[in-house]
C-alpha cells in the first residue's frame, strides 16, 4: 500500500506566532488525534495481522506492517490539519523518500512521527509498542505524546511545562545512592561490531545493562524512574524526539559522547544517553567515551 504524499516541505511563509498560539492551547486535540489513529489503524490489527501484512524493510529484524503505514497516513492528515503550515517527518514516509528529512532543518513546524515504535513486538503480539509524536520547530522540541495503546498509557510533555502520564505528573527522580543502575541499550540485532564494543563498556560494576524493547517505552520507563538510563547507537528522529522531551520534562537529562546536546536533525556523535538525572547521564557517557 502506498504511503500518502506528505505535505510540502519548507513552508518558509509560516507565521511563527501561529505556533506560539497553538502551544498556548490545551493540545487535547493532538492527544485525541493520536488516540484515534491507534484505535482506527493499529489496535484492530493487534494480534490479527495476516502474513501478507508484514514486510521486511532492511532485513528480518526491521519490519513494517499495514498498521504502521495506515497509522502514519492517518496522523499525517490529522496533525497537519490541526496546525496549518506544519509538515510531517514520519518513519515510513522517510523510508520511501529520505529527502523528507530535510524538513527537520526547515522553517516550518515539524511533526515527528513513529506510528508503531516496537513493530517487532507488535508483530509478535507483545503489548510493548508505542505510537510516538513530537512537535518541533527549528530543532527545538516543543511537545510530545508517547502512547502505548495496548497498555493504556498516554504520556504528554510540553517544553517548560512538565510531563504527565495519564494526567499524573511525572518525576524521574534520582537513583538511590549505591543502587545498581539499570540501563536499556541498543538491541544487538540493530548494532554492528563497533557499536557492540562501545556499548560493552556499560558491563561494569554498578551497572546492569539490558537490551531495549520499544525505545518509546524505555524513555517512558526513565521518566517514571522505573529504569535509570538508556544508551542508543542510532539517531532516527522518530525513535528519540518524543522520549527525549519526555525525560527532560520529567527532570532527567541527556547528551552525546561528545558532551553536546543531541541534535534531532542528526549528525550527532554516537552513542548518546538519557537518564533520570545529570549525574547519571554523565556517568554513562563517561563510560561510553572511554571506549575511544
Amino acid at each position: 500500500m502506498a504511503t500518502a504524499t506528505p505535505p510540502v516541505v519548507g513552508a518558509a511563509w509560516f507565521d511563527g506566532h501561529m505556533i506560539v498560539d497553538f502551544l498556548a492551547g490545551d493540545l487535547n486535540d493532538v492527544e485525541e488525534a493520536v488516540r484515534k489513529a491507534a484505535a482506527a489503524e493499529i489496535m484492530p490489527r493487534f494480534r490479527q495481522l495476516a502474513a501478507h501484512e508484514i514486510v521486511e524493510k532492511n532485513g528480518p529484524h526491521d519490519l513494517v506492517t499495514v498498521a504502521d503505514r495506515l497509522a502514519e497516513e492517518h496522523l499525517t492528515a490529522s496533525l497537519t490539519a490541526l496546525l496549518p503550515g506544519s509538515v510531517v517527518v514520519g518513519e515510513e514516509a522517510v523510508h520511501a523518500d529520505p529527502g523528507i528529512l530535510d524538513a527537520l532543518r526547515g522553517d516550518a513546524p515539524v511533526w515527528i512521527v513513529d506510528p508503531v515504535d516496537g513493530t517487532r513486538q507488535f508483530v509478535h503480539g507483545d503489548p510493548g509498542f508505542t505510537t510516538l509524536v513530537c512537535l518541533a520547530h527549528r530543532g527545538e522540541l516543543l511537545a510530545s505524546w508517547t502512547y502505548a495503546p495496548a497498555l493504556e498509557l498516554m504520556a504528554v510533555a510540553r517544553r517548560g511545562r512538565g510531563a504527565v502520564l495519564n494526567g499524573v505528573p511525572l518525576h524521574a527522580g534520582s537513583p538511590e545512592p549505591g543502587k545498581v543502575l539499570e540501563v536499556a541499550t541498543s538491541h544487538d540485532d540493530f548494532t554492528d561490531d563497533e557499536q557492540k564494543r562501545v556499548l560493552a563498556t556499560l558491563r561494569t560494576t554498578g551497572l546492569a545493562p539490558r537490551l531495549c524493547g520499544s525505545a518509546g517505552l524505555e524513555y517512558l520507563n526513565v521518566a517514571r524512574g522505573l529504569i535509570d538510563a538508556v544508551a542508543f547507537s542510532w539517531e532516527n528522529a522518530w525513535d528519540h524526539a518524543a522520549g527525549l522531551l519526555l525525560v527532560a520534562e520529567a527532570g532527567g537529562a541527556s547528551g552525546t559522547v561528545a558532551g553536546e546536546p543531541f541534535r534531532i536533525a542528526g549528525g550527532n556523535a554516537l552513542p548518546f544517553a538519557a537518564a533520570r538525572d545529570e549525574v547519571t547521564v554523565r556517568h554513562i557517557l563517561g563510560l561510553l567515551a572511554s571506549a575511544g
